[in-house]
């Protein structure tokens, strides 16, 4: 039987920042509406039941988000175990592969996981009264599911990073930055959706997760290839591969500036403050060293890139704020 600890190491917590990232770049495009530029004592006009409802929403999405990330972790745990492709791993350990947990186990933490990331979704929609939303949402749980699960996963297709740049950038930024808006809308506060702002966002997040699985897979190239796993890493080559890596991440952190340049605001040049954490793993992966780290010697590449995303996140989302 897995212990506590085993089971919180297969839930990823490393991943978990990225599921953050999203949700606070969202809520920040969003909330400054209804502060007006950088003056912070106007929310105090607001009704009070639309003071407690804003932060309610955004933690409500970070909820989903981090459910969400869970779920398809384990999810991924249960069917890359079941197939046995993880019989051979130059990560860590996952709870199915190494017999830690009965398989049936960890599908039902997934789909416990799967459960809450719903039930606050229903929340969101209750408060928002966008019904549509319900259908977003099962989309984003069944695509979690067949990252790896069902009897054709997309995973083993080379369309991992393209689903993490869907659901995980555009889908949980929009997502969140909708929602906070909506509530607003739906109490007779004059707010508009920040379509440019978080477009902007959820692309640059978008990239960066996606960035972040593309160098999960990089690491994994010679055991997916083995057994079948397609990633569109193993598709692209180790030189395609960290090439689309290091693009990735250039645009995501250079993109931002373009608001600057065509004159929102002088606040998103900001970001440049997280240019220096992406040097690290640029310069690990970059294609056309003369010795390339492979294995295990990509593992801090992960947790540089979450790194990286975080403090992308936390630059662009002052940023927002500031600009009002």
């Amino acid at each position: 039987m897995a212990t506590a600890r085993e089971w919180v190491t297969g839930a990823r917590p490393r991943t978990l920042p990225m599921a953050v990232c999203p949700v606070l770049i969202g809520a920040a495009a969003a909330w400054p509406q209804y502060l007006g530029p950088m003056d912070f004592g106007t929310v105090d006009r607001l009704p009070p039941n639309v003071n407690a409802l804003i932060p309610v929403v955004a933690l409500l999405a970070l909820v989903v988000a981090l459910a969400l990330q869970v779920g398809v972790n384990y999810a991924n745990d249960y069917s890359d175990g079941v197939r046995g492709t993880d019989d051979v791993r130059v990560g860590p350990q996952r709870l199915t592969a190494s017999q830690a947990a009965a398989p049936k186990q960890v599908k039902y933490a997934a789909f416990g996981s799967f459960a809450v990331a719903g039930l606050a979704g229903v929340c969101i929609v209750l408060l928002t009264q966008a019904w549509w939303m319900l259908a977003v949402g099962a989309l984003c749980v069944l695509a979690a599911w067949w990252y790896t699960g069902g009897s054709n996963p997309y995973g083993y297709r080379g369309l991992g990073e393209v689903m993490v740049f869907l659901f995980f950038g555009l889908v949980a930024t929009l997502g969140t930055a909708f929602a906070v808006t909506e509530v607003g809308r739906n109490h007779g506060f004059a707010v508009e959706f920040p379509a440019a702002t978080a477009a902007i966002g959820a692309v640059a997040h978008g990239l960066i997760a996606s960035a972040l699985l593309m160098a999960n897979n990089v690491r994994d190239i010679p055991t997916d290839a083995e057994v079948g796993k397609n990633t569109l890493a193993v598709r692209l080559g180790q030189t395609g591969a960290r090439l689309a890596y290091c693009l990735m991440l250039a645009i995501a952190v250079a993109i931002p500036l373009s608001l600057s340049l065509t004159g929102f605001s002088p606040w998103f040049w900001l970001v440049v403050l997280s240019w220096p954490l992406a040097l690290r793993p640029v310069t690990t992966m970059w294609p056309w060293r003369r010795t390339r780290p492979k294995g295990v010697e990509l593992i801090p590449v992960l947790q540089q890139t979450g790194t990286l995303g975080l403090g992308f996140a936390v630059a662009y989302s002052a940023a927002l704020v500031l600009s009002g």
